[in-house]
Order: C-alpha cells, then structure tokens, then sequence
C-alpha cells in the first residue's frame, strides 16, 4: 500500500468501468469512483471531499494505467507542490506527456481552485512533472470522445497554455494533434483538432466563450452538427 488514497474520476467514458478494475488491481488498493457529476470544476472539487489523506491519487476516466507502475515508491508533494503529473501516451500521436497523465493531488489545493479553463492549471502552488510515463490516455474510446479530446485540447493550446509551455512547444503539439494518423478514430481526432483551432481563433476576444471548453451538452452538440449523429456516422 502507497498510503494515499485513490479517486477514479468519470463521465461518461465507454470503457471507464473496465479502466477502474485496471487501476485497483494495478495500485492494489480500492479505488473510490466518482462518476457523472456535471461541471468539471465541481466534480474536481467533490475529489477532495471523498478521500481520507490530504494527497491521493487521481486518475481521469480515460486513463489506462501501466501494470508496472508502482505505487509504493512515490515520494509525497514537496511544500508549495499542489499536483505532480504522470506522462501518458497519446494513442493517436504516439507521444507522451502529461496530457491526461496520473496525478498525485493535494485536497486543499482542491478546494481553493481557481478559475481557469484548464481546471487543474489554475489550482495554487506549483505542478511538477514525472519523467516516468505511467499508461495511456485512452480518449478514443468513440468518435465522440476522441472528437472532443482533441477539440478541447487544441483549442487550449491555441488559445495559450496555462503551464507556461513556450510557443514553440505548443506548435508542434497541435500540430501532432492535427496530423495523428493512428489509433482508433483517428480521423475524429484531426476534425476536432482543426475544428477546436478554429474556434479558439474565432472566440479570442470573447473569453467567457471558453467555457464551452467545459460543457458537455455543448460539446455533443457541436459535434452532432459537424458529423450528423452522435456516433458521428456523416463523414
């Protein structure tokens, strides 16, 4: 046992229930579940609410955890540190990064979370980032999914990055994004990366606009209205 709790955090996720198995199994631990709670910034917060140790585990309903990842080495937060950030592989670009990577969580940094559109980027203190990649980040799990990874994620990007990721960096990100050839509905992948481009290009001067980033009727719908069905059956 690491001595921190764990919280599986999801939607709506096809295979989030298979995911969460993974990740008790992995940690060797139960693993706390929250699941459909609407608003991202109050499910993130309810996080806190339902963990027994001031630093916990939280992992994203997409995220596939490696079988060798181990639990029982991780180091606790340093003082001033709110959150550390396991890499993942992006199944669609092959890259690793922290994009929808573990975290080790501090709860009262949960709780005195700021605004921002990337929810976890506007808690207090500092983020720091493992070097070890700790699984997959499956957000491809349907066409709407990947749709909407990709759509969000490269609209933060171009709208700028609230780690502080140099320009450059940011470039050759949404760039993978919008060039991904493999993986399950990689095709998806790309609209949504174009399509979220755009729309950050077209909302820069309306910052509440951003918001939409975080809503998932919104989100849907859009995609509904580019690919004629939720299962995105037009081409």
């Amino acid at each position: 046992m690491s001595g921190f709790d764990a919280v599986f955090l999801s939607y709506d996720e096809p295979f989030a229930h298979r995911l969460h198995t993974r990740l008790e199994r992995t940690l060797n631990m139960p693993v706390k579940r929250l699941h459909g709670v609407h608003g991202m910034r109050r499910a993130y917060r309810l996080c806190a609410e339902v963990v027994d140790t001031d630093q916990f585990f939280l992992a994203d309903g997409d995220f596939d955890v490696h079988s060798a990842f181990n639990p029982n080495g991780v180091e606790p937060l340093g003082d001033g540190v709110s959150m550390r950030v396991w890499r993942a592989v992006n199944p669609v670009t092959g890259h690793a990064y922290g994009y929808g990577g573990l975290k080790l969580m501090r709860r009262t940094a949960l709780r005195q979370m700021g605004n921002g559109v990337d929810v976890l980027a506007a808690l207090p203190g500092r983020t720091e980032f493992a070097r070890e990649t700790a699984g997959v980040t499956r957000f491809n799990q349907s066409p709407f999914h990947a749709w909407k990874a990709a759509f969000r994620e490269c609209a933060m990007l171009t709208r700028g990055s609230e780690y502080g990721m140099s320009a450059g960096r940011t470039t050759e990100r949404i760039r993978a994004w919008t060039g991904g050839r493999e993986g399950e509905y990689a095709a998806y992948v790309a609209s949504g990366a174009r399509q979220g481009i755009a729309f950050a290009r077209q909302s820069a001067a309306d910052r509440k606009a951003f918001d939409h980033l975080n809503d998932p009727a919104w989100l849907r719908a859009r995609f509904t209205a580019v690919h004629g069905t939720p299962e995105g059956m037009r081409a």
